[in-house]
C-alpha cells in the first residue's frame, strides 16, 4: 500500500485528528518538502494556526469526503484537493488529502476565458457587421453593428428573418453569394445592396467564409458586413463635384487647356475646340502644348511665368499672343497663365485661359467707322446750313429772272427766232430752281404730311413713268403685286423717292440689259416690297456700307453716296427697314418693310 502511494504522481499526505502529518508520498515531499511529524498548515501556508479553508471537521466528525480547488500563493499552483476519512487499527480517524496539481489546465481555462472575452467584447463592439448564419437562410447569430446597419432593434426578430427575402435588395443576389463562397470556401470584397428594415438600399461588402461540419457538409457562412454608404457618398460627392469643376471648365466661353511639365495637354475645353478647331479627343494625350503657339512661344511663357515680372511667380495675366489653328493660321489671341504646384512645392502642371481677339479688333474696326460717319454726318450737316444758306440767297434773284424773262416773252412774236432763245433760257431757269429745291429737300427733308396710301398705287405709277426708260435700257419688267393690300400711313413723295432711288440703281447695274422685278406682300404687321435685278451685284465687302452717309461705287460724277441713305432714313422713320441681299454677277434684292395702317376701333 505504501509503495503504492509513493508511485502516484498526485501529492498524498496524512493527518491525525490534531493535525500532526502522519505519512507524506514522494510527490508531496518534492512539492512541500518533507514535514513528517509536524503540523499540516505549518506545510501548506507556513502558519502556526490552521487554514481558514481547512473542511478537516467535516471529514473527522461527519465521515465525509470533500472536493475543492485552492491556489497555494507559497509554491504557486492550483491544486484539486480530495479529502478522505481513514479508520486506523485501533479505531482511530485519519485524513489522507491527495492533491492534484491542475495549475496547467486553469492557465488553459483562464486563456480560453479571457479569448472568449475578448472575442465577444469584439464581437460586440466592433462598428462592422458580424454574422452567422445557416446555409438555409437565416441568421444563426449577428452583432449590434449589424442590427443598426439594418436599423432592428430587436435581434429576436433580425435572427428569425429570411435573408434573401427581407435582407437582400435582389433576391437573386443572395444565391450569386452562396454559388461564390461554396466554390472557394471564402469570398472576399462581394459588393451587393442589402436593405434596412424599413425598406431602404444600402451598399455593402461582404467577406466571409464557409462553415463545415465534421463530414465536410456545409453548415453554413459566417464573416462581416461592411457598410459602404457613406464611402458612396462620399464618392458621389466627389464625382459631383468633378462634373461640376468640369462643366464649369467645358461651359466657358474662353479657351481654357492644361498640360503637365513635359507639355501634354490634359485639358482642352470646348471653347479651345471653337477657337483653335482642335477637338478635344485629338489633343489629350495626343498633342503638345508647343504645336499650339508659334516657334519659340511655348517656352519663353513658360519663363514668363517662372518669374515675377508679369504677375508674381508661377502666374503671367495677359499677355497678347498669336495661336496656331488646325489650319495652320494664326490668329491674335490674349492670355492669362499658371503653374500648379503640389503640397510640397513642386510644379505639376500649367494651365492657361486664352482669349479671341478678333471680336475686339472688329469691335474696334468698326468703331473707327463709326466715328468716320460722324466725322461725315458732322460734315454733312454743315453742307446742309451752307446749301439752304446758298439756296435762299439764289432763290429770289433767280424769280426776279424768271419773272424777266416772262415779261420778255410778252414782248417778242411766238415765231421769232429770238423767242426760242428766250424759251430755252426759261427752261433752263427753271431747271435751276428745281434743283434749288432738292438742295432745300437735302438740308431739310420733306416734312409733308403723312397719308393713308396704296403702295400698289405708288409703284404702278413709278413703273407707267419710268418702264419704257427700262426696256429702252434692255431691261425686262416683271410685276407680282398682290392685290387688296392694307395700306400704310406714309409720305407719299419720300415713298416714290425711295423706289425710285432703288430702281435708278438697278438700272444702273444692268447696264447690259436684266430683269426687274417688283412684288408686293403682306405679312403680319407688315408689307414688303421686294426690288429685285439681275445686275452684277455689290461685293460681299460693301454690302454693310451701302447705306453708309457717303459711301458709292460710282464715280464722283454719277453720285455723291446720299442716295440710300436718305432712303434708308425715309424708311426708318417711317417704322419701316431696308434690307439687301446681293451675290456678286447673279443681281442684288432690296426688300422695303413698312407697317400696315390699322385705325385703333
Amino acid at each position: 500500500m505504501i509503495s503504492i502511494l509513493h508511485a502516484m504522481q498526485d501529492g498524498v499526505y496524512v493527518v491525525n485528528a490534531d493535525y500532526t502529518v502522519e505519512f507524506m508520498n514522494e510527490a508531496m515531499i518534492r512539492i512541500f518538502g518533507d514535514h513528517t511529524g509536524k503540523k499540516c498548515h505549518e506545510m501548506l501556508i507556513q502558519s502556526q494556526a490552521p487554514c481558514s479553508w481547512c473542511r478537516a471537521r467535516e471529514v473527522f466528525e461527519e465521515q465525509a469526503t470533500v472536493q475543492y480547488e485552492m491556489d497555494l500563493e507559497g509554491v504557486g499552483k492550483v491544486f484539486r484537493i480530495t479529502e478522505l476519512p481513514l479508520t486506523n487499527a485501533d479505531q482511530t480517524t485519519s485524513k489522507m488529502s491527495i492533491f492534484r496539481d491542475v495549475t496547467r489546465s486553469k492557465q488553459q481555462e483562464r486563456r480560453i476565458r479571457s479569448h472568449k472575452q475578448d472575442y465577444e467584447r469584439l464581437f460586440d463592439q466592433v462598428p462592422c457587421g458580424v454574422y452567422v448564419s445557416s446555409k438555409e437562410g437565416n441568421f444563426l447569430d449577428a452583432n449590434p453593428a449589424l442590427l443598426k446597419m439594418l436599423n432592428y432593434d430587436s435581434k429576436e426578430e433580425f435572427l428569425a428573418m429570411d435573408i434573401a427575402r427581407d435582407v437582400y435588395l435582389n433576391a437573386e443576389d443572395r444565391d450569386k453569394f452562396m454559388e461564390m463562397i461554396e466554390k472557394s470556401g471564402m469570398v472576399s470584397n462581394y459588393a451587393v445592396d442589402f436593405k434596412t428594415r424599413d425598406g431602404k438600399p444600402v451598399s455593402v461588402i461582404i467577406a466571409g467564409h464557409v462553415r463545415y461540419d465534421d463530414y465536410g457538409e456545409v453548415l453554413g457562412y459566417e464573416g462581416i458586413i461592411v457598410d459602404q454608404s457613406q464611402r458612396k457618398l462620399m464618392e458621389r460627392e466627389v464625382q459631383e463635384a468633378h462634373d461640376f469643376f468640369d462643366k464649369v471648365i467645358q461651359s466657358s466661353p474662353n479657351a481654357i487647356m492644361a498640360a503637365d511639365m513635359k507639355g501634354e495637354i490634359l485639358i482642352w475645353n470646348r471653347g479651345a475646340e471653337e477657337l483653335l478647331g482642335y477637338k478635344a479627343h485629338d489633343v489629350i494625350g495626343r498633342m503638345n502644348i508647343v504645336d499650339v503657339y508659334p516657334e519659340g512661344m511655348a517656352r519663353r511663357v513658360m519663363k514668363m511665368m517662372r518669374s515675377q515680372e508679369h504677375g508674381g511667380r508661377g502666374l503671367v495675366r495677359s499677355y497678347p499672343l498669336l495661336a496656331r489653328t488646325r489650319a495652320g493660321e494664326f490668329i491674335e489671341a490674349n492670355m492669362s497663365a499658371a503653374i500648379i504646384y503640389d503640397a510640397q512645392g513642386r510644379e505639376m502642371a500649367s494651365v492657361g485661359i486664352m482669349v479671341d481677339m478678333r471680336e475686339r479688333a472688329s469691335m474696334e474696326q468698326k468703331l473707327n467707322s463709326v466715328k468716320d460717319q460722324l466725322l461725315q454726318s458732322e460734315k454733312l450737316a454743315a453742307m446742309g446750313k451752307l446749301t439752304s444758306q446758298l439756296a435762299h440767297e439764289l432763290n429770289n434773284p433767280l424769280f426776279g429772272i424768271m419773272n424777266t424773262l416772262e415779261l420778255l416773252k410778252t414782248e417778242i412774236p411766238e415765231t421769232s427766232k429770238r423767242r426760242k432763245i428766250l424759251d430755252m433760257a426759261l427752261s433752263e431757269t427753271v431747271r435751276i430752281s428745281e434743283m434749288l429745291k432738292k438742295m432745300l429737300s437735302f438740308s431739310k427733308p420733306d416734312q409733308e404730311e403723312r397719308q393713308i396710301t396704296d403702295i400698289n398705287t405708288i409703284l404702278e405709277e413709278l413703273l407707267l413713268l419710268h418702264e419704257r426708260q427700262l426696256q429702252e435700257n434692255d431691261v425686262k419688267v416683271v410685276r407680282d403685286l398682290t392685290e387688296g393690300l392694307e395700306p400704310v400711313m406714309a409720305s407719299k413723295n419720300q415713298l416714290r423717292q425711295v423706289f425710285l432711288n432703288v430702281i435708278a440703281n438697278a438700272r444702273d447695274a444692268m447696264q447690259e440689259g436684266g430683269t426687274f422685278t417688283i412684288t408686293s406682300r403682306a405679312q403680319g404687321d407688315f408689307i414688303y416690297i421686294d426690288l429685285a435685278d439681275t445686275g452684277v451685284g455689290i461685293p460681299e465687302e460693301n454690302l454693310s456700307k451701302i447705306f453708309d452717309t457717303f459711301f458709292t461705287t460710282k464715280g464722283s460724277v454719277q453720285g455723291v453716296g446720299l442716295g440710300l441713305s436718305v432712303c434708308y432714313g425715309f424708311i426708318r422713320d417711317h417704322g419701316g427697314d431696308i434690307k439687301v441681299h446681293s451675290e456678286p454677277g447673279e443681281g442684288t434684292t432690296f426688300t422695303v418693310s413698312l407697317p400696315l395702317y390699322r385705325p385703333e376701333e
